[in-house]
Parts: C-alpha cells; structure tokens; sequence
C-alpha cells in the first residue's frame, strides 16, 4: 500500500460520537487580505449566528451518525441472514426509473439498497412535494416487505446552487461558495440543519452533500462553485459544519468527491481524469478537508472516478484499492461508510461496464454502489463474483452491514416538524452574508433613484427588477447594473454561461455565480459577487445597492489580482 502520513486533526474534534451541539466554535488564521487597483476599502465580518465566533477560525464541530459497535453487531446479525444475491442488491443504489410506485415494487423485488432520485422523477412546483412524501413512503414500505426493517437509502443532490434537484417551494440556498465567501461555520450549520429538515421531511434519507472538494478556480470546470473555495482548511470548516448541520435534522450526509475533484481540470462524467499532483500537495490541499472531516467523525464519503497518479497511476479512485483501502482506510483510519460516485459515469461505466465496475468497487473498499449503468448487471455480476472466489461473501456482508446501521445511526425524525420553504430567514442570512464587493466605498450607496438591468439571463433580469421595485427604485434607466450568470458546473443539468464570456462593461457589474469574470469586466462604481441567484440574494443585493448593508462577504477563491480575503468583508 502506498505510505501516507495522517494529517493533524483539526483542533477541538476527535473521533465519532461526539455529541451533537448548537453550534461551532471558531478562531485562528486569518487569510490573506487581496491586492489590486479595483479592490474595496477594509471592512470587518460581520457575524451571521450566534453560534459563530467570526471569520477564518477551526470549527470544533464533532460530527455523530457513525454507529456504535452495537449497532454494528445487530447489523451484522440482520445481513448474516441475506443470501448472496441479497447481500449484492443491498449494496445497489439504482438511478430512479419511472414512477413511484414502480420503483417501490423494483425495490422490493429486486431488493435493492434504495435510489437516488433526480429532478425528472418529480413534477414541478408543489406538485413535487406531494410526489416525494409518496414515493419515500413507498420506498420504506417495500423494505419492510421485503424483510428489511433498515431505512432505505433514498439520496438526492441537494448542494444548493447549480445542483439543487428539488427547487421550489423548498427553501433556495445558493452555491456552496456563498458559505466560503460568508466564512462562518455557525451560518453552515443552520443551513445544513436547514436544508437537511425540508428534505428529511419529504423522507429522504440521505444527502448526496457537502462538497469537500478544493478548487482550483476557473481552470476547476466541475466543481466550481460548488466547492466551498480554494483555502483547504476554510473548506474544510464549512464542508464539515455542512454536514453537522445535516446530521442535526436526521438525514445523513456523503462528503464528496474523495480524493478531491476540485483541482483537476476534465469532468469525470464525460471520461478519465487525471489529478498528477504530488502526494506531498495532495495532504496539503485536496486531502485535507477529508482528512479532518474523518478525525471529526465523519460518517460517510463519497468518492471521486479520479486516477491520482502518485497512488494508482491505473485506475480510478472509485476502482482502486490503493486509494480506497490504502489512503482513506488505512492511511486516514476511515471506518464510516464509503459510497461511491455514479457508476454511470463515463471514467468507470466506459472501462469497467455496469457489471464489472461494481465488482471493482467492492473489491477496493467501496460500500454503496451508486447509480451503476445496469443495477440488474452490477448485482449478477457481484454474485459471480463470489461464486468464483474473486469477492468473498464476508467482504459482502461486511459493506451490508456497515450501511445498515450508518442508515440506521443517522438517519431520525428532525427535531422539530420542519415544511418546505420555512426557513427562509436562514436563506436571507447566508445571502446578506455572502455578498462580496470588490472596488468603490464599502457601504456606499452605488446606485441612483434607477437602475437599468442587462446581462444573465430573462429569470435574473426579472428576478433583480422585482427586487428593486419593492425596495422603491426606478427600473428601466439609471445606474447600469450589468449581470454575469451562469456556473463553471458544465455537467449534468447546467448549461450556464461560460466563464470564457466577453468582458462586461457597467456602473456596476454583478457575477451571480462564480465570480471569475469580474477579473476581466470593467465596473465604474462596483463590482459584486453573490455566488447564488435565489429570490434571498437579489433581495439582499438590492440593500447593498442601497448602501442599506455593507457586502459582508469575502473572495473564497482568487479573482485575477484579488487575493483570497479581498472585499469589504475581509478580516482586518
């Protein structure tokens, strides 16, 4: 196996079963304060919680959701009793096919571990609600019919930003960068308890969240402003308060994408990925977050079809037994539950095919096998697997029963009934936290009795015209407030603007998602960066227009000549 030297664990945390508090405590570094003609005059971070001690601390949150050794045992006794094609189908999580009901009726015949469901398995609107509670519903009745009394592993990607799968009326959260630029774990806990209730709520029981990924910046073209920033130990703040927040309302969070997708410049959904970094920067950067996500007590992770090179020059992460067994077992000591990313995707499904890639997985130390292109072929194809000796029926039952009393540790009624759409005022305080200014007075007035909005797209336009309208200004002429929409997120749903775009030019010029461009826009007054389009954050925009609040936020990654820390928001 390769050698990896175990990374400091962050101050305050040590391992599973810490119990669960209000809040994170913070304090330490600070980074660096930004540079550059157009950067904005100093400010102070302002506190959005309570639970908060400021900008740029270690969060001391201890994560629970890792079961104790009797639940494991009980969890062992109950697989002990699966046959082997049992035991495969347990460890299978299929894509939603269909409808509901139907999908129940595969669950139960086909006894698969449970599914991840996308935004095309329900309809829009309230409608969507309604849908969910159903078919959740039916999923834990055909577990208990099937003779399974273990929730289903019913996931959904909730990460807020370009990858929400359930829009309205749930409560809108923006990017996860927004938390990077608010810089307060206190404000990531509220939101992942936030976020967590509305969906445990709906029943299901885990979440495909937090992002752990460090990124790189604009040359990152999958994670982007997914990804909390690019200051490892800040991601690891937020990424870890994220998921603390999620096991507070009951629904059990994956860390993603290990060993770290966000420095790498290809997207493994479309083929192989190479990350040809260095072990010795890996631990300094993309592992870290992981690392101190494990020494908190983290329950479970998601991992990354990334070949990293300086481990497994041959295979993927998610099909290396270096990586999974060597680096995240044995090397970072992770005993939680190890699921891996979608076997769909193309740098495993077009090497391994559906059957294969499973098999792989198990054998590298995976246990929920996530989305593979055939679930029907993955699980024939972890049965032949014992048959012929290649997998053994323990190694089986060993992730079986690790995912049932993960499920099983984690996954509880929120403390308090909690409906779609309540928490809106968590919504408001992320954005008015996040908002980041770059040049002009900080807390200035930056625009006149109107302003004239161009630029994003008809539902951004709208979105900030309505916002202005009931502050009292004047839409249709006035200060040009220039809009920059889109994601560096190119796969699966997104089709958002490139970043390449052409340079904008505005009294003031606003990036609603990554903020890479303002590096190349020209701005008379202002420019800002939201890293969110939600109904909270053009409201909260408009206030800092008014010179009503100071853009509070701070640059989580660097944007041309602004160094990380850069905006009114910056520690002094």
């Amino acid at each position: 196996m390769t050698a990896l030297l175990l990374l400091a664990p962050v101050a305050g945390c040590s391992g599973g079963g810490l119990p669960r508090s209000t809040g994170s405590d913070t304090g330490g570094a600070t980074a660096p304060a930004g540079s550059g003609a157009t950067e904005a005059t100093s400010g102070s971070a302002q506190s959005s919680t309570a639970e908060s001690g400021g900008r740029g601390g270690q969060a001391a949150t201890g994560l629970t959701g890792r079961p104790s050794a009797e639940q494991l045992s009980a969890a062992r006794a109950d697989v002990a009793r699966l046959s082997v094609p049992q035991l495969a189908a347990q460890l299978v999580v299929p894509r939603q096919r269909g409808a509901g009901q139907d999908a129940a009726a595969a669950l139960r015949s086909g006894g698969y571990g449970g599914y991840a469901v996308f935004r095309d398995n329900l309809p829009q609107g309230a409608a969507a609600v309604r849908t969910a509670r159903a078919d959740n519903a039916a999923f834990e009745r055909a577990m208990r019919e099937s003779g399974r009394d273990w929730p289903a592993f019913v996931s959904i990607d909730q990460e807020g930003g370009p990858v929400t799968r359930l829009d309205s009326p749930l409560t809108l959260f923006p990017a996860v960068m927004a938390l990077g630029a608010a810089g307060d774990p206190g404000l990531a806990r509220r939101v992942g308890a936030a976020s967590g209730a509305e969906l445990r709520g709906l029943g299901y029981t885990v979440v495909l969240a937090p992002v752990a990924d460090v990124t790189v910046g604009e040359a990152d073209p999958t994670i982007g402003v997914r990804s909390p920033g690019s200051d490892p130990r800040a991601v690891s703040r937020i990424s870890s308060a994220l998921a603390a927040g999620y096991l507070d309302a009951g629904i059990l969070p994956t860390l993603k994408h290990f060993p770290g997708h966000g420095g790498v410049g290809d997207d493994s959904h479309l083929g192989t990925v190479t990350q040809r970094a260095p072990l010795s920067q890996m631990r300094e950067r993309d592992l870290l977050p992981f690392a101190e996500a494990v020494s908190a007590g983290a329950p479970a992770i998601m991992t990354a079809h990334i070949v990293l090179t300086s481990v497994d020059p041959q295979r993927p992460s998610t099909v290396s037994q270096k990586v999974l067994t060597g680096v995240l077992r044995e090397d970072l000591g992770f005993t939680g539950l190890v699921v891996t990313d979608a076997l769909e995707m193309a740098a495993v499904a077009s090497r391994f095919g559906a059957g294969q890639a499973a098999v792989e997985a198990v054998r590298a130390g995976a246990d929920v096998l996530l989305m593979p292109a055939d679930a029907k072929a993955a699980v024939t194809a972890l049965v032949k697997a014992v048959d012929d000796g290649s997998v053994t029926r323990g190694r089986l039952e060993e992730s079986a029963a690790r995912m049932v009393a993960t499920l099983r540790a984690a996954v509880h009624d929120p403390p308090a009934p909690s409906e779609p759409g309540s928490h809106q005022q968590v919504a408001k305080d992320v954005a008015a936290a996040a908002i980041t200014q770059l040049g002009g007075e900080c807390g200035a007035r930056l625009v006149g009795d109107g302003i004239r909005v161009s630029g994003g797209d008809a539902a951004d336009r709208e979105a900030l015209t309505t916002a202005a309208r009931a502050a009292g200004l004047r839409t249709g002429s006035g200060t040009s407030v220039v809009l920059r929409g889109g994601s560096t997120y190119r796969a699966a749903e997104d089709d958002g603007e490139s970043t390449a775009s052409a340079p904008a030019t505005g009294d003031v010029v606003v990036a609603l998602d990554a903020p890479y461009t303002l590096a190349r826009d020209r701005a008379r007054v202002a420019k800002l960066a939201t890293f969110g389009r939600t109904p909270a954050t053009f409201a909260e925009l408009v206030r800092v227009l008014l010179g009503e609040r100071t853009a509070s936020g701070a640059l989580p990654v660097a944007v041309g000549n602004h160094a990380i820390g850069s905006g009114c928001g910056r520690s002094s």
